[in-house]
């Protein structure tokens, strides 16, 4: 009795615990909080001082004893009492207060496929801590094709791709389950690397993760674009130590991310590969 009340009256939550930015969804509200996946720390003191767009905003631009970290590697938990701290700001964030009682949230956390029995544990002890009443984890590229409203239940092949910021999931779905999946350690960050890396060697300039992401956002492309676009490319020269500015093509990006690119294909053909005579029939 006293969990079909405390049903009624919390609220169900969803988190999209990302490398790279964090999603909350409220049910009967839909997406309420898209934030970086990023937590400022004190090192002198151990005090977090902002979660989320606020902390992102101090990367590169804080004194040398306050880290903006991501508690999060590849979708695993690398630091478990950041990663509480975090989910404990969201899930406060998102539990509206409807009634003076106001219970604990049932939550459910995408994770990627192949995290160990040890790594969910993780996970759910995070979110039991930071608030949660209830935890389910659900495997993100499961979640994608929900969410993309595949026919999942069906015995019929669905075929995913879910390019996030630490890991890219690859998976072929049926009758509600995976059949096959790969998970590539290879996605938005290592492409903002790669950008980061080509400004490096063709330029002489360094920049920053931020503008190689603003970049990576603007002109980049897997494919030759039907307009070619360029974009101003800030940082500082290596060899006189000044600020300097350079115009970027889509086609200079390209060419930066494109030994990651060919990876993530490499990876879906592996999968085609694998995947049942029959399922691949009905991709």
């Amino acid at each position: 009795m006293l969990n079909k009340l405390l049903s009624f009256i919390s609220e169900d939550i969803a988190i999209d615990l990302g490398t790279a930015n964090s999603r909350v969804y409220v049910r009967g509200h839909g997406i309420i909080i898209t934030e970086p996946s990023v937590v400022a720390v004190n090192k002198k003191t151990g005090q977090i001082l902002a979660i989320g767009e606020e902390a992102k905003k101090m990367v590169g631009r804080t004194p040398g004893y306050i880290v903006a970290t991501r508690p999060l590697v590849s979708g695993v938990v690398s630091d478990f009492e950041v990663t509480e701290q975090m989910l404990r700001y969201f899930i406060e964030k998102a539990n509206r207060k409807r009634f003076l009682l106001n219970p604990r949230p049932r939550v459910i956390i995408g994770i990627p496929c192949g995290v160990t029995e040890v790594e969910k544990k993780a996970v759910c002890d995070a979110a039991k801590n930071a608030g949660a009443r209830k935890v389910f984890l659900v495997e993100e590229p499961m979640a994608a094709a929900l969410g993309a409203r595949l026919a999942v239940q069906e015995a019929g092949g669905n075929f995913i791709v879910d390019i996030g910021g630490g890991t890219t999931d690859v998976a072929v779905i049926s009758l509600g389950g995976i059949v096959i999946s790969k998970t590539l350690k290879v996605a938005g960050d290592k492409l903002n690397e790669d950008i980061i890396q080509f400004a490096q060697e063709e330029y002489k300039l360094l920049i920053g993760e931020r503008t190689a992401e603003i970049i990576k956002i603007g002109i980049g492309s897997a494919h030759p674009l039907k307009e070619k676009k360029q974009m101003p490319m800030r940082g500082r020269n290596l060899v006189t130590g000044l600020p300097e500015e350079i115009l970027v093509s889509d086609e200079d990006i390209r060419r930066a991310m494109e030994k990651s690119i060919k990876q993530i294909v490499t990876e879906v053909k592996t999968a085609i590969e694998e995947t049942p005579p029959e399922l691949l029939a009905d991709i």
